[in-house]
Parts: C-alpha cells; structure tokens; sequence
C-alpha cells in the first residue's frame, strides 16, 4: 500500500515541468542571498518589464517548434517592425495606435513570407528563415541607413513600456493576454491540437485529413505578427525605434521553448513549460546583473553578466534537458530490478 503513494511522487518529479520549477527556484534561492535586492518590488518588476519580449517570441515560438519547424528571423521582424513603426509615427505621423497596428500587420507578412516558403515551397524551415533573418535585418538597416533611430514618442506612449497597471508593469499585462491566447489555442482547440500530430508525423496527418499547409502557416503568421507587437512594446520601452532592436532575441526564444520541454523535432511541448523556460531565462539574466560583491577572475560578476548569461544559459539548456530522460531512465531501471 505504501507504495503507491512512492510511486506517485517518482512520477511528478521525473515531469520535466516540475524539475524545471525546481531550477527556477534554485536561481531565485541563490540570486536572493548573493544579489543586492534581487527579490526587491522594483527589482522583480524588471525581470518581466526587460525581458516580455522574450517571452512573447517564445510563446509563439512553441507553435512552430511544435510543428516541427524553426523561426530564426523573428528578432530581425522585431527591428523591422520597430523601424517600420518609427517610420510611420515620426516622418508619416501616424498616431501610435496605427502605427502598432500597421507593425503587427507587418510582422504578419513577413510571416506569411515564411509560411508560402515553408508550407508551399517545401523548403526546410532552418534554411528559410535563415535566409528571412538576414533580409528582414537588411531591410531595417537599409531604412535606416545603418546608423538612423527615431525618438521623441509621445509620454502616453512610453507608458506602455515604462509604467505600471495594478502594481504590474503594463507591458506584463499585454504579455498575459498572448499567453493565455497561445495556451488556448495549443490546449484547447483542435486546430492546435494538430501541431503536435503534424510534427510527429506530417505524413500521417495528411493521410488523417489535417490541413498541413494551412495549419504550419498559421505558426509562422502567429510568430511574425507577435514580434511586431514585440517591436512596439520594445520601442515604448527603450524610447526609440532602431533597427538592432531584438538582436539575438531568437535565440533566447528557441532557448526558452526547449528549456520548458518542447522537442526541437516536434510533436511534443506544453506552453506552460515555455512559460517556465522563459522564466529560467529571465531570472537568470537579471540575477546576474544583481551580483555586485563577488568576483570572477578579478572583475565583478555584475560587470560579466552577459558573458555568463550566455554560458549559464547553454549549460541550464544541457542539465535541464538532461535531467529528466536520467530520472526515466533510473526509474526504469528500479522498476525492472524489482521484478
């Protein structure tokens, strides 16, 4: 009898969510006793406020991966939707509604260019929206000549990304809606459902009678449209519209949406596991800004946090990743030793 309840907690802990909470709440435990006022309100108001982006990239991201499929250009959609939108507001005096539109609207097209590539074309989506990456960030910095930003938004804008609604910063808000959007749609649509189905085996989804073609371009439409809404929030935030906005966010999206769990083959993936990806991620960025009394290798570790953000991060991908097939693995070998 009293092995059932064993048995129970073997398998909640060997979910890859549950050992991923657990990191995170590690970070959080060592960022609180070595950080200077890491768990301060204002502090744990920043780790969402400059790091929202992220999480909406790898919100729409787990559609794509789930699928099967890649999107590398969507930091480059962000700094062409975010130059598009100082376009648009400063030289052809859009209000920033419109503007905000016409940049998600945007951010969809080039989406939709993913998309006809991908799910007409046939081609592999690595190569495609490597190919996207680079004319999407082209095209910005050709719209700015390399060097030209454009500021001087008006105050109620920049309260978008700079102030707070109900004792969160207000881009936290839009960042709940798109998650509860995707979750919905993952979780609770079949239209969604079929992500999965398609990358585990685009094939037999055909044969199933799934729109294949339709439902992949659906992921990279969702995916360009969520970074042009990206690019706004990105914009309000820092206060001027530059085409290197987003540089290496992609990365940082796919690294969250493994992190929480998704195969990078497809078919399999949570959006809650996303969420806690994104999660580890942001913690860890902020945590080691925090650092101001230690040292490695004779400079403080405040002053290295971006170099060891990225070696962090790679390593938390490795442990986390692995972590969870060790503990099934064990289990396995437990449960045939008994017998």
């Amino acid at each position: 009898m009293s092995s059932a309840p064993s048995k129970s907690l073997k398998g909640i802990f060997a979910r890859h969510e549950v050992v991923l909470l657990l990191v995170v709440a590690l970070e959080v435990l060592i960022f609180s006793l070595l950080g200077r006022n890491f768990l301060g309100e204002a502090n744990v108001s920043n780790i969402f406020r400059h790091s929202v982006e992220i999480g909406m990239l790898a919100l729409v991201m787990t559609p794509v991966i789930l699928t099967g499929g890649i999107d590398l250009s969507v930091g480059s959609m962000m700094g062409l939707c975010a130059v598009c939108f100082g376009i648009l507001v400063k030289e052809a005096q859009f209000s920033p509604l419109l503007a905000a539109l016409c940049s998600v609207a945007i951010g969809a097209t080039g989406g939709g260019l993913n998309a006809f590539l991908i799910a007409r074309l046939k081609l592999p989506p690595l190569i495609v929206t490597l190919g996207t990456f680079s004319l999407f960030r082209g095209l910005a910095e050709a719209l700015t000549k390399g060097s030209k930003s454009y500021s001087g938004f008006s105050d109620s804008f920049l309260a978008l990304g700079n102030s707070e609604v109900a004792g969160l910063p207000a881009q936290l808000w839009i960042f709940i809606a798109v998650a509860l959007g995707v979750y919905l749609l993952v979780h609770h649509t079949t239209f969604g459902r079929s992500f999965r189905a398609i990358g585990y085996s685009p094939e037999g989804s055909r044969y199933a009678g799934l729109a294949v073609g339709r439902n992949i371009s659906l992921a990279y439409i969702l995916a360009g449209a969520v970074a042009g809404l990206a690019a706004v929030i990105f914009v309000a935030r820092i206060g001027e519209a530059r085409a290197n906005a987003g540089i290496g966010y992609e990365l940082l999206a796919i690294t969250a949406v493994v992190l929480g769990g998704t195969s990078i083959f497809g078919g399999s993936g949570t959006v809650c596991g996303t969420l806690l990806g994104y999660l580890a991620v942001a913690v860890l960025n902020n945590g080691l800004k925090r650092i101001m009394d230690y040292e490695l290798l004779d400079r403080k570790i405040s002053d290295m946090a971006s170099e060891l953000s990225g070696l962090l991060t790679g390593l938390l991908l490795i442990v986390a990743l692995a972590i969870t097939p060790l503990l099934r693995i064990l289990a396995t070998r437990r449960s045939r030793s008994q017998h």
